[in-house]
């Protein structure tokens, strides 16, 4: 993988239209953007389909990329877990008897170059959520990590959509006042 400061050059050239830039942007990054959606999605052929409208949407909105605002990995994986949550909602196929892949965040074989590229802001998140109520930390990783909706989270949880909403909106207070903002 190359570094952030390469994939921000990367990045500048394919909003100058660089398809070669375009090109190694793709391969160094296609494999970290199919494993969040297919994490996400769960089944191959759509993963394909939503890698395909990432890299779309990275070659049309390259010229906005900030990397004062987030890295450059950060910013594609929010652009593909976002497109894949958009197709599982569309689509109403997040089972809800299923328990959440984010809540396994650590794997057995770490990956040292995810591990690189965790930052400090992530780790500070991570300290700020594990700060939740057990059901809280849970309700949020499955509402902004996989994707379900508040119907889906009342549903699973068998409370009122009233009160998820309540508790998603103290959860990312609570989770801001942490991180300090």
């Amino acid at each position: 993988m190359l570094t952030s400061a390469e994939l921000v050059w990367l990045i500048a050239a394919v909003a100058k239209g660089d398809q070669t830039a375009f090109e190694r942007l793709y391969a160094a990054t296609r494999a970290k953007l199919y494993g969040v959606v297919l994490r996400i999605l769960r089944r191959k052929d759509l993963a394909e389909e939503v890698i395909q409208d990432v890299y779309v949407k990275v070659w049309s909105n390259a010229g906005h990329f900030n990397p004062a605002i987030a890295s450059p990995i950060t910013w594609m994986v929010a652009i593909a877990r976002n497109r894949a949550i958009d197709l599982t909602r569309k689509r109403g196929e997040i089972p809800l008897d299923e328990e959440s892949a984010a809540m396994d965040v650590a794997a057995d074989t770490p990956d040292p170059l995810a591990e690189r590229e965790r930052s400090d802001e992530l780790k500070r998140l991570l300290d700020c959520l594990e700060r939740l109520d057990p059901e809280r930390k849970n309700m949020m990783m499955l509402a902004y990590y996989n994707g379900w909706s508040r119907e889906q989270l009342a549903q699973k949880l068998e409370r009122p959509i009233n009160t998820v909403k309540t508790w998603l909106r103290r959860s990312l207070i609570e989770v801001r006042e942490c991180l300090g903002g």
